[in-house]
């Protein structure tokens, strides 16, 4: 008997098995927490960076996975998130709405500082076939830190962009950055940095769900 076949939603593109991934680590943030108002022109300045090197790798076809705190909304889904994020009020909302989310980006919730702490990070990426990470993100120290911890102890090959992640000061970024490299191994470097690999064929492009609009 011929196995039924998936139904596809009408735009969507094929996804791309890709040994590299692009992990956009809390950016879509209210920044409504201690400190957070120190982490915001920090923060303006990563957005210059990271927007047009995340724009870069989608179209190199790299994955781009947005890992994001659920802001302990158990009840939503990423949308909502956003929602929360980008409403008139909250110190974040520029910089979420800079960040936005591509259609055709992944996007994944976390409860805790880590990516792949009780995630499905995981089991994506090995659908993806990924071996090599990017991290970029919020923060430098803390959530871009824990994940990149653990990374290592999954064996992936890591980069983190220093351009491309931001903390409360630059002794807080520059002191997670060493620790990366010093005990890690982790390799350092600026987006500009970074050889794109070259894609076979340009992927379509869709509008926007409403809800991002």
């Amino acid at each position: 008997m011929a196995k039924p076949r998936q139904a596809v939603r009408k735009g969507a593109t094929r996804e791309r098995r890709s040994d590299t991934a692009l992990l956009i680590i809390d950016v879509i943030n209210d920044l409504d927490f201690p400190g957070g108002e120190n982490v915001l022109p920090w923060a303006r300045r990563m957005v210059e960076r990271l927007a047009p090197f995340a724009q870069q790798m989608r179209q190199a076809g790299v994955p781009v996975i947005y890992v994001n705190d659920n802001f302990n909304l158990w009840r939503s889904n990423f949308a909502d998130v956003y929602k929360h994020c980008t409403r008139r009020g909250s110190r974040g909302r520029m910089i979420a709405r800079a960040l936005k989310p591509s259609p055709d980006d992944y996007f994944i919730l976390k409860p805790k500082h880590s990516a792949f702490f009780a995630t499905s990070l995981v089991p994506l990426l090995e659908h993806l076939g990924t071996k090599k990470l990017m991290l970029a993100g919020i923060a430098t120290n803390l959530c871009v830190f824990f994940s990149a911890h653990d990374a290592h102890m999954h064996e992936y090959k890591i980069t983190v962009l220093s351009d491309c992640c931001c903390a409360e000061s630059d002794k807080d970024h520059d002191l997670a950055l060493d620790q990366l490299q010093r005990f890690l191994r982790v390799r350092v470097c600026r987006g500009d940095e970074v050889k794109p690999p070259r894609r076979s064929r340009r992927a379509a492009t869709r509008k926007p769900p409403p809800e991002w609009k």
